[in-house]
């Protein structure tokens, strides 16, 4: 079928997506869930194509392998695990079984634990050792750090709590930048590491704790850790009561809706976090239940593959016109190409058709002074991935918000509609004439035909913010699904980190550097002798 999906993918790149616009096309190819809509019609596919993009889903198993999921299957094959990111955001409470046990009393437990000391820290009866907390700082990495710090920014109008920072790179430039500023006497730290191993994290913390120290005569009063091992945070010095755990069925990268979403929670408030869990699970409700055709995740989900695997198009920008998204970019690439950037199915032979994209992308109207460009003239066709909202929160700068949807739907505009050399050299023909117009009006000639997708929302709630981020999860699950991949390991992470194990010698002049290929032993080498 991918063979397939590839000759209608050829046989679209000289279509008109201007002449297959209308109005009906406008309302058949979008889909409305949980208060949003989801616009792909300016792209090139045709009914026979989603056609067979939707037979690929029965082909693939979709709805088996999605009541899988749901059902706490082991569908994570090579580790042997479920998946059930899902059920951290099953407020209505209904059994989840694994091994024929319901996860939702511990899952429900963990989070008003959590609720109770984000209550303690922002009502002032957790006090740092000079007073109450002012600073939370979130020490993680991955999707310890990327979910939660991007909620937190996205949910900026709704902070009520202390302030949150977020340390994630290993570089000393981060963590000092972070802390320099902040009291240690009223700053609470948190250490997200499910192992608590983390070599980035633990590195960080042991310099957090040090820092805190220095003024405070017991610095891991003012630790908190998301954890699972116990021993550990105890060692550490970290009291039982402020270590929150989670299971094994949750993956880093979907971590954010229990414990690794701590700093969120006490940002926003146990309300607004319950409402930004309701969102996802709204989500979740809608992929679970409606047809493929109406089914905003799966729709999403094949036109990416329609543009990557068909189309040919290796890489997708998400441009969100929605300052407070900035790093929503960030956190989808950590989602998408970790989850698929695989190469062998679950078979473990090697996969028919190229995996996930490059996935990558900038708010506008910043990117539209930056990057547009090359998707408007370049030579490489980019499908971009809008989404903006109809309301904003700054009420007396409602022409600001008007003008930021108008960008929107203007690029959007231009992408498809382009600009032809009859009607660039109209716009100049009162300067210009001859070969010399000529030659001005193909600079300014745009050829459009370019696709992209809308996704609109009423406004940034907690509600929406858990809706669009359990919209992409469900996206990576069906493209992974139908790739015929594991989307919920990321064994490629591993060897970099074992080697990096070994480097660290290797660079302090502990060990030889014999044993390394010659350039690596070069580099060594030149760091050294200028300091390293």
């Amino acid at each position: 079928m991918w063979s397939t999906l590839a000759q209608k993918g050829q046989a679209a790149a000289g279509r008109s997506i201007p002449e297959l616009m209308s109005a009906e096309r406008a309302d058949g190819y979008a889909v409305e869930a949980c208060g949003m809509r989801f616009d792909y019609s300016k792209t090139a596919m045709t009914d026979a194509d989603r056609d067979h993009l939707l037979a690929m889903c029965d082909a693939a198993g979709l709805s088996e392998k999605r009541r899988a999921m749901f059902e706490g299957r082991a569908i994570n094959e090579t580790e042997g695990r479920a998946v059930l990111h899902t059920a951290l955001r099953n407020l209505s409470g209904g059994a989840v079984m694994i091994d024929e046990q319901d996860v939702m009393p511990r899952v429900l437990g963990t989070l008003a634990r959590m609720e109770g000391f984000a209550r303690a820290v922002r009502e002032g009866n957790f006090r740092g050792q000079g007073g109450a907390i002012t600073d939370v700082v979130n020490i993680g990495i991955g999707g310890s750090d990327l979910g939660p710090a991007m909620a937190t920014l996205a949910l900026a109008p709704y902070h009520d709590g202390p302030r949150c920072h977020f340390v994630s790179n290993v570089d000393g430039a981060h963590i000092a930048d972070i802390l320099g500023p902040l009291n240690p006497e009223t700053t609470l730290i948190i250490v997200a590491s499910k192992t608590f191993t983390t070599i980035e994290t633990m590195t960080n913390a042991a310099t957090a704790k040090a820092w805190m120290a220095e003024r405070v005569r017991d610095p891991a009063a003012q630790f908190a850790a998301l954890s699972t091992a116990q021993d550990k945070t105890a060692a550490f010095g970290i009291s039982e009561t402020r270590v929150f755990g989670f299971a094994d069925w949750v993956g880093g990268r979907y971590s954010m809706w229990g414990p690794i979403g701590l700093s969120l929670l006490i940002a926003i408030g146990p309300e607004a976090f319950r409402a930004f869990l309701r969102g996802a699970e709204s989500m979740d409700i809608h992929f679970k239940s409606a047809n493929p055709l109406e089914n905003m995740p799966v729709m999403l989900a094949l036109t990416g593959l329609w543009h990557n695997q068909g189309c040919g198009h290796a890489t997708r920008a998400v441009l969100p016109y929605e300052q407070r998204l900035n790093r929503l970019p960030a956190y989808l690439q950590q989602l998408e190409m970790e989850s698929n950037g695989k190469r062998v199915s679950m078979d473990g032979a090697d996969l028919p058709v190229d995996s996930g994209p490059v996935v990558w992308g900038e708010p506008g109207t910043n990117g539209q002074h930056a990057f547009y460009q090359l998707i408007h003239q370049g030579t490489r066709i980019i499908p971009c991935e809008f989404m903006v909202g109809a309301e904003g929160f700054e009420h007396e700068l409602p022409h600001q918000h008007r003008l930021l949807i108008a960008n929107c739907l203007a690029q959007a505009e231009a992408l498809m509609k382009g600009r032809s050399l009859d009607e660039a050299k109209a716009l100049i023909k009162d300067k210009f004439s001859g070969d010399e117009l000529e030659r001005q009006a193909r600079h300014r000639v745009f050829p459009g035909n370019r696709p992209s997708t809308m996704l609109v929302y009423p406004k940034l709630t907690p509600e929406v913010l858990g809706a669009i981020v359990a919209l992409y999860e469900h996206r990576v699950f069906v493209e992974g699904v139908l790739l015929g991949i594991n989307s919920f390991d990321q064994w490629g992470v591993e060897l970099g980190k074992e080697l990096a194990k070994a480097l660290e010698p290797v660079v302090a002049g502990e060990t030889s550097a014999d044993d390394k290929d010659a350039s690596t032993a070069s580099l060594v080498g030149w760091l050294q002798r200028h300091g390293a």
